[in-house]
């Protein structure tokens, strides 16, 4: 969640974690992780092995958690905090996991505070490793890896291929970052989903028409309330792929993001692959238009005059002209964003484009639409069913976007 304001939501908030952390450089990273987690929501219980704490301290976690850390199996708050750590966690996540956690894990040691709640807990359990290349590809790393996920389901979180420690080079084995680790919890968090191992495939931001080669014309769409429903999406176990206009936004970890400019482009790519997707949704602002004959050279000012005249033709509807491209079955949502008469310009897209919900909002409505983190919209079913949201954050609308595409998912069996 690079650049983003974090605040309290789902699926993290109320949630208790579970956050070990065992004697790795990467160590400094779970104190970044613990503050994420926490600013979103979640009860944070930091678990700090003794080689932990040779690279970060306890008080690092509690300042900004709020929580006191635990770290001896036997202290004054019970010979029995590994039992309550263990039944409370909603996800029990490991960050940084060195190999050496790895492999006492994969015996079910229990050895120590983290050990011994790893043995206590029946919630999810993520292990995100993290240490040098040459110990990762070692068989009995890859043993012990491979045991905790097919016999215990423990999920494997990364890791990724970067830079490791000073003067160890680059390779696997370093720890994911940790918005990643963030967005990984939040999709252990989610649970069951009807969209869990569904195909959903997404629209978003705008779309550009060149009338040169420096200049085209284009809107104000922003990518946010895609790229939102798109981590969402993944977060509740969906395959998603998101065909993109030109956005300046980070990619939503877990989610494929194929580029496009210009409204032919998304739809010889939704053309691609709608067929395969189980959801459907239609997010960005397609021009309506396009300049008949782009120029192939700089217009420049003193060829042109003081006036220009553009021939515009139409632009192909993305929606409409892919709909029996639709799976039998598939859910599609589509948005309408209006200057007047919202409803009614809503439902006539609605039944016009057969989707089975339309999210209609007006342009300019104090803190919607375009390029703000925040929108208030209206949810209009095929049934005929109306819901008026208050302003929420696109993080929010997306959720309850998502509620009704599951809604929809399970009446249609």
């Amino acid at each position: 969640m690079p650049g983003r304001v974090l605040h309290p939501r789902r699926p993290w908030e109320g949630r208790r974690i579970v956050l070990g952390v065992t004697g790795g450089i990467a160590a400094y990273k779970a104190v970044q992780l613990a503050r994420d987690l926490t600013r979103l929501g979640a009860e944070v219980d930091a678990v700090l092995t003794p080689g932990a704490q040779r690279f970060v301290q306890p008080l690092s976690f509690e300042g900004v958690t709020g929580r006191s850390s635990a770290t001896e199996l036997f202290s004054t708050e019970g010979a029995a905090l590994h039992i309550k750590l263990g039944s409370e966690a909603d996800v029990v996540c490991v960050a940084p996991a060195t190999a050496d956690l790895i492999a006492r894990a994969a015996q079910g040691r229990a050895d120590d505070l983290l050990t011994t709640t790893l043995l206590a807990t029946r919630a999810p359990v993520l292990i995100c490793p993290a240490m040098n290349d040459r110990m990762y590809s070692h068989p009995q790393t890859q043993a012990n890896l491979r045991h905790l996920q097919e016999a215990l389901a423990y999920r494997i979180v990364g890791p990724a291929t970067g830079p490791l420690a000073a003067d160890e080079g680059s390779g696997p084995g370093r720890m994911l970052e940790p918005h990643e680790i963030v967005e990984e919890i939040g999709r252990a968090l989610s649970g069951a989903s009807p969209l869990r191992g569904k195909k959903v495939l997404i629209t978003a931001g705008p779309t550009r028409e060149a009338i040169d080669p420096v200049r085209f014309i284009g809107n104000r769409s922003s990518g946010r309330m895609g790229f939102a429903l798109a981590a969402a999406a993944w977060r509740r176990g969906a395959d998603v792929k998101v065909v993109a206009g030109p956005v300046s936004l980070p990619v939503p970890y877990g989610v494929e993001v194929l580029p496009v400019e210009t409204a032919r482009e998304m739809l010889e790519c939704v053309s691609e692959h709608l067929p395969e997707a189980d959801v459907s949704v239609f997010a960005s602002a397609v021009g309506d238009y396009r300049p008949a004959k782009p120029s192939k050279e700089k217009l420049k000012r003193a060829e042109v005059g003081s006036k220009m005249t553009l021939t515009l033709v139409e632009n192909p509807d993305v929606a409409g002209e892919t709909r029996a491209l639709r799976k039998t079955g598939a859910v599609s949502v589509g948005f309408a964003l209006e200057t007047r008469a919202l409803l009614e310009n809503a439902r006539a897209k609605l039944e016009s484009k057969g989707f089975d919900l339309i999210v209609a909002n007006e342009v300019q409505a104090d803190g919607a639409g375009f390029e703000v983190d925040t929108n208030q919209v209206v949810l209009l079913g095929a049934d005929g069913e109306t819901e008026e949201l208050p302003l929420l954050t696109k993080d929010e609308v997306a959720e309850i976007i998502l509620d009704r595409i599951s809604t929809l998912m399970e009446s249609s069996g």
